[in-house]
């Protein structure tokens, strides 16, 4: 990052999905002059709104929303481009004297705000044009060369990663693998933010609720209507069960089932990274617990937010 975000002036609502960050961002926003932010790398798609629960209109129209539904699902995104427009974004909020409110699931676009990402080398077009000329099985052989620590975490089928991952240690002169996890900042930084656990139970059974609610909703008319998709897009989930059910490869109950249980999946990854992170709170919200509760016990833990009340 070229320059580094007002840590002290915006606030960070993490947590798996079906966690319920999407009720308690507004219902915070509401209470101290804030806006929304998304941090969800799905959620910035356009035309998946029920398959990725983007926050509605009637949400919407209650607090300002900024960098949902802004990218078409065709388009390449990551979280470098993410970086930049969030900080722009960001910037404009707090110099109108508001609060960012930066709420999501993803934890590496949350991470890469905290901390600001190592930068890595740009494109190189003669480099690229050399790799294109190579198979993927070539690309992936020098790669184990040059970085075999990044054989062990990328996709290796996906021609694109591994040219980039080749490009940014050929490049750099560092492996990529040790690029990647690397972050500007040092020492720890200091920020405001809290992360939200529910109880195993309690969370699963909204990640099945909310399952069933999508098709209720039309999320299958939704993914007939999305077209192509780029690598990131592609990974949103129920995208590739709904189109096998789509093609007739499978029930509707089957499709339900299996999005359930990738989603609580997914769940269970995103806890574990969140558990990792310093400098969140952790808010452990009851199943029975309004959203005007948590938040009140949240702004009581920040004074800086505002009053209670």
């Amino acid at each position: 990052m070229k320059r580094a975000l007002p840590l002290d002036q915006m606030f960070f609502l993490a947590g798996s999905t079906g966690c319920g960050k999407t009720s308690l961002a507004l219902e915070l926003a509401k209470h101290c002059q804030g806006e929304i932010v998304n941090s969800d790398a799905f959620q910035v798609y356009q035309g998946m709104n029920t398959l990725v629960a983007m926050p509605g209109l009637e949400d919407q129209s209650q607090a300002p929303h900024h960098l949902f539904g802004i990218i078409p699902p065709e388009k390449e995104f990551d979280v470098a481009q993410y970086t930049e427009r969030a900080k722009t974004v960001i910037e404009d909020i707090i110099s109108r004297k508001r609060l960012p409110i930066i709420t999501g699931g993803s934890g590496l676009y949350i991470k890469a705000l905290t901390h600001g990402l190592s930068p890595t080398p740009p494109g190189d077009e003669a480099l690229r044009a050399e790799c294109a000329r190579l198979s993927l099985d070539d690309l992936v052989k020098w790669l184990h060369l040059v970085d075999p620590e990044a054989v062990a975490t990328i996709n290796l089928k996906n021609r694109r990663y591994v040219t980039r991952a080749l490009e940014i240690t050929l490049l750099s002169g560092s492996p990529s693998s040790s690029l990647k996890n690397e972050w500007q900042t040092n020492p720890e930084p200091i920020f405001h933010g809290v992360v939200l656990f529910r109880q195993r139970d309690d969370l699963y059974q909204r990640i099945n609720q909310r399952t069933v609610e999508m098709f209720d909703q039309g999320v299958v008319d939704e993914v007939k209507n999305i077209g192509q998709c780029s690598t990131t897009a592609g990974k949103a989930i129920g995208l590739r069960e709904i189109r096998k059910l789509i093609d007739g490869q499978q029930s509707e109950a089957d499709t339900i089932s299996s999005i359930q249980q990738a989603t609580r999946h997914f769940a269970k990854r995103q806890q574990t990274w969140f558990r990792r992170e310093k400098g969140f709170q952790t808010v452990c919200v009851e199943a029975s617990e309004q959203a005007n509760s948590v938040v009140r016990n949240i702004m009581s833990a920040f004074p800086e937010l505002g009053p209670t009340s």
